[in-house]
């Protein structure tokens, strides 16, 4: 089995799920990297890329009272077990937060550089608990290069394989894992909300350079000590785990199946490919369809296509530009990939499924079976 798709066999591969809308290639399109340079000068002269300070002022001020709420709630319910709705409640608003310092790391809520640096390292460490020089490493070297072997660090194994090859390694109780990945993918997300703290903190405590260490754990210590000590100063010791694991695993699944949907299932690109900015952005990324509703879902994330071809571009522009770049993906003869979320679900389910058999015990081939009855 092959570890890469082409772009041929993705398209016919996807359209025998039925799942996307695909606008086919046709011959005579126009010099791409060109066309790249003249689609950000229309962005940029359309005004697409100016920041969009009501609407964040807007989010944030939003986030805060419904953080309110959830703490004023957590305070008048007391000794209940009602309290793992707020739990819930805070598994959704930390990762409304975590959009926030994603949006801030590309630099597409203020202008200044550093001030984003200060929102995002504030929003991620002290508000989310995750560790925000962390994820600008990591996602900075996805941006880069999505879906490319050896290049993107959101295809490395990490408890699922998303190659063939990385598949055929496990063995033991990760190959039983990685043969039912697909359908383990959802339920394995209620642990994500611990691995990204764990993995934060490994980070920083890691030897060698990490921009603004210091200021990070302090954050986080600060958070965690807020947190921690008023669930298990106000909580029975029962209810106060039962809430933490509320809060992790709505957060965990929140934050997965909103980035899962983005590139999972897409091309892989080989690691000698050469392609353009445009077509390696375009090729690798899925939007999801919904409009005004996905974006507040999702955080902006629903237009992942528009987010890498402009990361820095405010999230309530992100629509417009979309009629835009499928203009110019038509143009270009440059496959546009759309679906609905439920669809975008069951794609990464069946991908993930269609990995794993590369994890197969060999005696489940029927002619190896045949042999062993002789």
């Amino acid at each position: 089995m092959k570890s890469t798709t082409s772009w041929d066999e993705h398209i016919s591969h996807t359209e025998t799920l039925g799942a996307i809308r695909v606008t086919k290639p046709r011959t005579g399109s126009m010099d791409i990297t060109r066309s790249y340079t003249a689609l950000s000068r229309v962005a940029r002269e359309s005004g697409l890329l100016n920041r969009a300070r009501w609407f964040y002022l807007a989010l944030v001020s939003l986030l805060t009272l419904a953080l309110g709420g959830a703490i004023t709630g957590f305070i008048l319910l007391g000794d209940s077990w009602f309290q793992l709705l707020i739990a819930g409640a805070l598994g959704l608003i930390f990762t409304q937060f975590a959009f926030l310092a994603h949006e801030a790391s590309h630099r597409a809520v203020l202008e200044s550089g550093p001030a984003n640096d200060r929102v995002g390292r504030f929003l991620a460490a002290g508000v989310v608990g995750i560790s925000y020089a962390w994820w600008m490493t990591k996602h900075t070297r996805h941006h880069a290069n999505p879906n490319k072997l050896g290049k993107d660090p959101d295809i490395d194994f990490d408890t699922i394989s998303f190659t063939e090859e990385s598949a055929a390694k496990q063995r033991g109780v990760m190959a039983f894992v990685t043969r039912r990945q697909g359908w383990l993918f959802f339920p394995m997300l209620t642990l994500e909300g611990i691995n990204l703290h764990v993995t934060s903190l490994r980070t920083l405590f890691a030897r060698g350079p990490v921009k603004g260490r210091w200021i990070e754990l302090g954050l986080m210590a600060a958070r965690f000590a807020i947190y921690f000590g008023a669930i298990f100063t106000f909580l029975p010791l029962g209810m106060a785990f039962a809430f933490i694991g509320v809060q992790l695993a709505v957060f965990g699944i929140y934050m997965g199946a909103s980035f899962a949907p983005n590139h999972k299932g897409m091309p892989i690109i080989p690691k000698d490919a050469k392609l353009d900015f445009f077509s390696k952005q375009v090729l690798t990324s899925r939007n999801i369809s919904g409009g005004w509703w996905a974006s507040a879902l999702f955080g902006g994330l629903n237009y992942q296509v528009e987010h890498h071809l402009f990361p820095n571009m405010p999230r309530p522009h992100l629509a417009k530009t979309r009629e835009v770049v499928r203009e110019y993906c038509r143009t270009l003869d440059v496959p546009y990939t759309e679906t609905t979320v439920l669809q975008s679900y069951a794609i990464v389910v069946r991908y993930l499924n269609r990995v794993g058999l590369a994890a197969r015990d060999p005696f489940d081939c029927p002619m190896v079976n045949q042999f062993r009855r002789v």
